[in-house]
């Protein structure tokens, strides 16, 4: 690839790290430390990480059906190339919640960071810095609200081609020099509820995303066979963000000394469901502390709670099965998508989550209807072999190939050209995809 006189578009040229990658092999012998194939990179965490990692990172709810189903429904659509397309330069940018960002990708919140890395959540926040994609906090992180913000600002302080397309010209409450979203797990202490909307947005986040699929953790054999919740392993990890908390330490702070699974078992994974009254009761709090900020529900998969979001004023929605994790046998988020944009997509922003893994899947998602896309488990398993580094790694091979995809595809713009318009894919009910592991490797 010619790097010379590229013209400058709204998109830097991420397809250039391809170049970068074989240059660095080419000339000085170094090569990858590990593949981002996806069914590569994950198997092979289980040589870099413990069972409780390992298995917490990779386990799904019951026979892993949903989990299949997530990629079954990306194998069914195809993208229809085009040909002698100027592609010289890509825009891959779009605007999500009044944040104008490189391209419409996600970190996605993941609970327990320091799982995979001694540094938790500090990685994905840093490289989310870095690239100027928004990075959403889990209620069930292992770093605090305040620690997390500081490291991603930290990292969007050092300005480069990619981090710089970022702008954000409304209410922020920190700050924030990258764009940061807060994942709330809601317990039924409105105090400690109230605490966590508080410092979140004092520490920049200015979007709220209350997860509604996850009351407890779905029935997950994998975790059950060595009893993978480490919340009940005194000494370890996952308690921090409650632990950072006055509000929880005031009321709950003897009790966590003597049992450390109090946080997640009364503010977390509590087991008591919630119902809409209570989402409105928590939105009408949160638009009065950040000033009217967006709301989001993360967990819609079907077209009537997507109605039922709009009707009580959400500003979106995050279309997700939990990644597989909650419900075993249930629809592939990609499969429902459609559905929802037909009922939604011209009221509030869609977000889309569970099984994107190439930048083909980001594709599809956007060309039925998604706004942007979350991934979650690529950067945990990136930031599982080499912490900062992998997933740096994992991340900016995303977006080449997303980028490279766009080339070669012949589509220019997402937005204008890829964005829910059918025409650029066409739907194949038949056959299965390849078996895992069927395909060419070292």
């Amino acid at each position: 690839m010619d790097p010379t006189n590229k013209p400058k578009g709204p998109s830097p040229h991420y397809s250039l790290y391809q170049r970068e990658v074989f240059k660095r092999g080419g000339e000085l012998g170094l090569l990858p430390s590990f593949s981002v194939h996806p069914e590569e990179l994950q198997d092979n965490t289980k040589k870099k990480l413990n069972d409780r990692g390992y298995f917490y990172a990779n386990s799904n709810a019951g026979l892993g059906w949903t989990d299949r189903a997530n990629r079954e429904s990306f194998y069914r659509w195809r993208i229809i190339p085009r040909t002698l397309v100027d592609t010289n330069t890509r825009d891959l940018t779009t605007t999500i919640f009044g944040h104008r960002i490189p391209a419409p990708i996600l970190f996605a919140p993941v609970g327990i960071n320091k799982l995979y890395s001694p540094k938790g959540e500090f990685i994905p926040a840093t490289i989310a810095g870095e690239l100027g994609l928004p990075y959403c906090l889990s209620t069930a992180a292992s770093q605090s609200i305040e620690d997390v913000a500081a490291a991603n600002d930290k990292a969007a302080e050092v300005s480069n081609e990619s981090n710089s397309v970022h702008s954000y010209n409304d209410l922020n409450g920190g700050n924030a020099k990258s764009p940061r979203f807060f994942q709330l797990y809601m317990g039924h202490d409105d105090d400690v509820t109230l605490s966590l909307l508080d410092r979140a947005w004092k520490s920049g986040y200015d979007v709220l995303m209350l997860t509604t699929d996850t009351w407890q953790l779905g029935w997950r054999p994998t975790d059950i066979n060595i009893a993978n919740y480490v919340f009940y392993y005194g000494g370890t990890v996952g308690n921090e963000l409650g632990a950072s908390d006055p509000a929880f330490m005031k009321k709950f702070g003897a009790e966590l000394e003597k049992d450390s699974g109090k946080w997640i078992d009364s503010s977390v994974w509590h087991g008591k469901a919630h119902t809409w009254d209570k989402v409105q009761w928590l939105m009408e709090q949160w638009k009065s502390i950040s000033g009217g900020r967006p709301f989001v529900i993360k967990g819609i998969q079907n077209a009537p709670d997507a109605l039922k979001a709009h009707e009580i004023g959400c500003a979106g929605i995050v279309v997700t099965n939990h990644a597989g994790r909650q419900v075993d046998g249930a629809v592939g988020s990609l499969e429902i998508l459609p559905e929802i944009v037909e009922a939604v997509g011209d009221k509030m922003t869609i977000l889309f989550d569970s099984g994107i893994r190439t930048g083909a899947d980001v594709f599809k998602a956007i060309a039925l209807g998604a706004h942007a896309v979350m991934v979650g488990r690529l950067y945990v398993w990136g930031m599982s072999y080499e912490g900062e580094a992998g997933c740096r790694h994992v991340m900016k091979s995303l977006l080449a190939d997303l980028d490279i995809l766009m080339t070669v595809a012949g589509y220019q713009s997402l937005t204008k050209d890829v964005f829910r318009n059918k025409d650029v894919l066409k739907f194949n009910p038949h056959g299965i995809p390849p078996p895992h592991g069927d395909h060419a490797k070292l």
